[in-house]
């Protein structure tokens, strides 16, 4: 094709501007080494196809070399050197810029304008701004400029200034001018310019009707909508991001069966407008019939997923992607790894982050926030420890996720030196820290120490205490048995004690078996919580353990009567990359059930020959004893450790979460599992962690 081109040079000037064409479609398709080869083979080539070939490569991000050939130009023109400014601009390199501009041995407008505009997407507003005022000369676009650069920075009244002084205004600067008002909330001084703007396009019209519906106005949106002269894509998608921002899904609904065009934008839209209303199917089935995604597709429906609880459909849909090799976005990434630390997907997990660490997100604090908080949720805090270690500076959240941390995996002294070391440096200790470090003392015994730092929150660390902070001196006062103490720590409290703190009391008389503390927290507790099934649970709780099966059946009356239902136990354990998930008794198997059951058979015999006894105060049924046995045989963590000795290799640990407080009878027959076993079992429950080593939890039964 070159060689054709070059043979036609009889053709006098037809040989350039073909050539000069050519270069240029080249640098569109990012083969510059083509568009190299048709400019070198240009006999006497004009200042165009210096031009052109330059503007390439400035095009495919090689402004080295873009200048390398601007200095072998023989006859650089006044275009050549505003190509240089634009080129260097477009590729972010604004001192190079200047410095071409200050050379330069005649400018003209478009060269002043070309520079303002680098300072302004640079975000350099004052630079941009005093070579503005240092111009011989502006034209409509200088101006249109340098208004937009003031309104990117929220300097609207000096935008307006600057609008009013403008000798002749575009359609372009009024409908910017418009927008500024709008994105900060001045709708009435935006449609009073709207209202006397001379002549207006569709997108003036979709800029007011933006406005209107970003901030909450959807009514007078759509009365504008309805009276468009012409409306586009962008117009359309606007209104119904108006109405799914509101949460007026229905209005959205109808909007968009109307659209004659559904872009991938609006569908999008769609799927998230449905799914935070809780319309997952509905938002499923916009996702299903999509003919073109993009990744705001995915991750829109990934977020739905996350954010309502579907977390296996999320992580299926994930895999998807990949197996599709389509490249999940931040937003993506960031679902999943939610995902993964609330389902413990370790595995999972890992993936994402080498995704993050590969795409260069691994450095943004929040990011590393992320991944401490997955990598603590399934249980690696030498992982979690290690992310925090190596990022720096570190702030307050990162600083929260680590001691929060140790303190759900019961290492309080590494909790309370986590804590002094926030103290000592320049990162200010929040309501948040004192809450994790509160929780720490709570669940390793740590009386004194918390009572000290509970003290000293207001006076030294000028932070107020809240009602979680309160709720854990109740817990840790309780848990320590000084009962009496915390009943007068809430009755002294500044604030109406919630379900929070009456719950944290409920549990301490639950350990201490204070029947007659524990029916006074939970009436308060049903009072504030009619709905809640929790209070009746830990009240079952200690009269079955003392063998009061009236009472017992008397509250599980109370909870028909008011339509109140118990969360059924659930665990569950990652293996081979699946979530396997199993509920209390046989009523929903596992399709391996019968391999399960093999293997529990197997554990009791091993578990009675080192003195195992089940604990029959954790059934909540007046049945013989064999029954509670039974019974206690089929809780849901126990079915999920069973499985993780079937299907996990020696030397692995076993990771089981489960949505509820594991119960005492669990707790001790895991320990000597995890003894006769062999294995390290690592149990997340609703509370914290217990990590089961050779007969020992790390809770040291203090839970």
């Amino acid at each position: 094709m070159q060689s054709r081109l070059i043979r036609s040079g009889t053709y006098g000037s037809k040989v350039p501007a073909s050539a000069n064409s050519q270069i240029a479609w080249y640098a569109r398709l990012g083969k510059i080494e083509y568009a190299r080869e048709v400019f070198e083979r240009i006999p006497g080539k004009s200042t165009v196809s210096w031009n052109s070939i330059i503007a390439g490569y400035f095009q495919n991000s090689l402004p080295a070399e873009a200048y390398r050939l601007f200095e072998r130009m023989p006859e650089p023109n006044i275009v050549s050197w505003n190509g240089l400014i634009s080129g260097y601009v477009k590729n972010r390199m604004i001192k190079e810029a200047r410095k071409v501009f200050d050379k330069m041995p005649e400018r003209n407008v478009v060269s002043w304008t070309a520079l303002v505009r680098g300072y302004v997407e640079e975000g350099m507003i004052s630079e941009a701004e005093s070579l503005f005022w240092q111009m011989p000369e502006k034209n409509v676009v200088s101006w249109t400029v340098m208004l937009g650069g003031l309104i990117q920075d929220y300097r609207i009244d000096d935008a307006r200034r600057l609008f009013d002084m403008m000798p002749s205004k575009d359609v372009v600067a009024w409908t910017n001018m418009i927008g500024g008002y709008c994105q900060v909330g001045r709708l009435n001084e935006a449609r009073e310019l709207f209202d006397i703007m001379p002549r207006r396009n569709v997108i003036t019209w979709t800029t007011m009707l933006t406005g209107y519906a970003q901030n909450q106005q959807v009514d007078i949106a759509r009365k504008l909508f309805e009276v468009m002269p012409e409306k586009n894509e962008v117009s359309w998608t606007a209104m119904l991001m108006g109405y799914t921002q509101c949460g007026r899904i229905e209005e959205a609904s109808e909007l968009f069966g109307a659209m004659p065009l559904k872009s991938v934008v609006a569908c999008n839209a769609m799927i998230m407008g449905l799914g935070q209303n809780g319309e997952v199917v509905k938002a499923k089935k916009i996702f299903d019939q999509m003919r073109e995604k993009d990744d705001g597709t995915w991750s829109a429906m990934i977020k739905v997923y996350e954010r309502k609880g579907f977390e296996l459909e999320a992580l299926d849909l994930f895999a998807l992607m990949q197996r599709q090799r389509i490249r999940a976005n931040f937003p993506s990434l960031i679902s999943i790894l939610s995902v993964c630390a609330s389902l413990a997907c370790l595995h999972q997990g890992r993936q994402v982050h080498a995704q993050l660490w590969r795409s260069g997100f691994d450095s943004d604090v929040y990011v590393s926030s992320a991944l401490m908080t997955m990598y603590i949720k399934c249980g690696e805090l030498v992982k979690a420890k290690r992310v925090f270690d190596r990022f720096s500076p570190k702030d307050t959240v990162m600083w929260n996720s680590i001691i929060t941390g140790y303190a759900q995996h019961g290492l309080g002294e590494e909790a309370l030196q986590l804590f002094y070391e926030i103290s000592s440096s320049d990162i200010a200790a929040d309501d948040v820290t004192f809450v994790g470090v509160l929780s720490a003392c709570s669940y390793t015994g740590k009386l004194k120490e918390g009572l000290e730092i509970f003290e000293s929150m207001k006076t030294k660390y000028l932070v107020d205490p809240k009602t979680e902070h309160y709720a854990c001196m109740v817990d840790l006062l309780g848990r320590a048995g000084r009962l009496n103490e915390a009943v007068n720590l809430i009755e002294k409290m500044p604030f109406e004690p919630d379900a929070i703190i009456w719950g944290s009391l409920m549990g301490a008389c639950r350990i201490h078996m204070n029947m007659d503390l524990a029916e006074i927290a939970a009436q308060k507790l049903l009072q504030l919580e009619p709905e809640n099934a929790g209070p009746y649970i830990l009240l079952s709780n200690i009269y079955a353990s003392r063998g009061r099966w009236a009472d017992v059946a008397n509250l599980r009356k109370k909870m028909r009567s008011r339509k109140v239902s118990k969360s059924p136990g659930c665990s569950w354990i990652e293996v081979e990359k699946r979530v396997h998930m199993f509920t209390g008794g046989v009523s929903t198997p596992h399709p391996e059930h019968p391999m399960i059951e093999r293997m529990l058979e197997k554990i009791g015999g091993l578990l009675r020959e080192v003195g195992y006894s089940p604990d029959g105060s954790y059934v909540l049924h007046d049945v013989d004893e064999e029954e509670k046995v039974h019974s206690l045989g089929y809780h849901s963590e126990k079915l999920a450790v069973a499985y993780g000795l079937l299907k996990l290799p020696e030397g692995m640990p076993i990771r089981v979460m489960k949505n509820l407080r594991v119960c005492g009878d669990c707790h001790s027959a895991i320990k000597l599992i995890a003894k006769v076993t062999g294995r390290e079992i690592i149990l997340r429950d609703a509370n914290r962690f217990h990590h089961f080593k050779d007969g020992f939890c790390s809770c040291r039964d203090y839970w």
